[in-house]
């Protein structure tokens, strides 16, 4: 993929995801999520296990297996869909970033071979509308 469409793909995804990020900027934004969304529409744990074709026990691990991430996500779109629910998922940057914000950081990571605080003050730097100029003999190596 060439550099302007992987940007504009990073736009649309953006986009796409803004409610993930919302939920990412979340230390643990979806623990207990089957178990919440179960107890919020009222669905006893043996209508869920009659549909699922398992035993009672099964869902209550399955719920108890979420908050340790040691639950599948077969499994847990298998319960979604015994509640009347579709399991969807995200992948977005920490912090509630863009992927767009994320792409530019790791390109001034590696065009400078610094670190991740050297190359989130470039990319703030220029989020503020600033020109930066590189320059090894620069206490940073960067002049604004």
């Amino acid at each position: 993929m060439r550099e302007k469409e992987r940007k504009m793909a990073r736009k649309k995804l953006d986009v796409e995801m803004r409610p993930y990020r919302r939920a990412g900027k979340d230390k643990h934004p979806t623990n207990d999520l089957l178990r919440a969304v179960r107890q919020t529409l009222h669905v006893p744990v043996a209508e869920i296990a009659e549909k699922m074709g398992v035993c009672k026990s099964v869902v209550l691990d399955l719920e108890a297996r979420e908050p340790k991430n040691t639950v599948t996500l077969r499994s847990m779109s298998r319960m979604a869909q015994a509640m009347g629910c579709k399991m969807v998922y995200g992948i977005v940057p920490m912090g509630g970033k863009t992927l767009e914000a994320l792409a530019e950081h790791r390109l001034w990571a590696s065009v400078l071979g610094v670190g991740r605080e050297q190359a989130e003050l470039v990319a703030s730097i220029r989020s503020w509308g600033k020109s930066v100029f590189l320059d090894p003999g620069a206490i940073f190596g960067i002049y604004l």
